[in-house]
Order: structure tokens, then C-alpha cells, then sequence
């Protein structure tokens, strides 16, 4: 699988936050912090906008290194992704993503 590929099967090299950490772009930071914090109701700033991937040493998110409830889960089970947990296909953290992005349940499929 790929290394791109995070715990819960979204595909992190279409992720903005990862976009704008290589690319440094600034104005795509700011664009992803304001639609990030709306959809959260929490401040997200620009700054917080700096991700090398989920499963790959680096920088992360404060969302993803802290707070991703499947990032944790993941670790904390051993597992390389979701995909690997014989429990994913019942499991109300990672169905919420796939309900909302079914590629990324095919992502772990695959």
C-alpha cells in the first residue's frame, strides 16, 4: 500500500494541508485553515496548516497528530491502516470518513 495512503484510506497526496506543506503555499494554508475551522467550529490558523502525511515521520496536523480518533486507534492497535483491523467494516470512527469519501474505503480495499 501506499505510504500516501492514511490510516483511514484517504489518499493524503490529495490533501490540502500536505499540498501546501510541499509546495509552501501560503495562500492554499490560508484557504484550507478558514474552510477547516468553519467545518469544525474551531479556530484553525495557517500555521497549523503543515502535514508531511499520517503514517510518515514528520510534521503533522494538530488535528491529526493529537485529535484523529482512527490515527489513534491505528496506532495504538498496531495496525498498518483501517484495512488491516478486522473490526473497520463495523467501526463508527472510520465509517464516518467512508460514508463521506467512499474512496477512501476503496483505497483500503484495493
Amino acid at each position: 500500500m501506499k505510504q500516501m495512503i492514511g490510516y483511514c484510506g484517504l489518499d493524503c497526496e490529495k490533501c490540502d494541508a500536505k499540498l501546501a506543506t510541499v509546495n509552501n503555499d501560503q495562500a492554499l494554508r490560508e484557504k484550507t485553515a478558514k474552510l477547516w475551522s468553519e467545518l469544525n467550529g474551531v479556530e484553525i490558523t495557517p500555521e497549523m496548516i503543515c502535514c508531511d502525511g499520517c503514517r510518515v515521520d514528520g510534521r503533522k496536523t494538530p488535528f491529526c497528530e493529537k485529535f484523529c480518533q482512527v490515527r489513534q486507534c491505528a496506532l495504538g492497535k498496531g495496525v498498518e491502516t483501517c484495512g488491516d483491523c478486522a473490526e473497520m467494516d463495523n467501526c463508527e470512527k472510520v465509517g464516518m470518513i467512508h460514508r463521506n469519501s467512499p474512496e477512501a474505503r476503496a483505497n483500503l480495499k484495493a
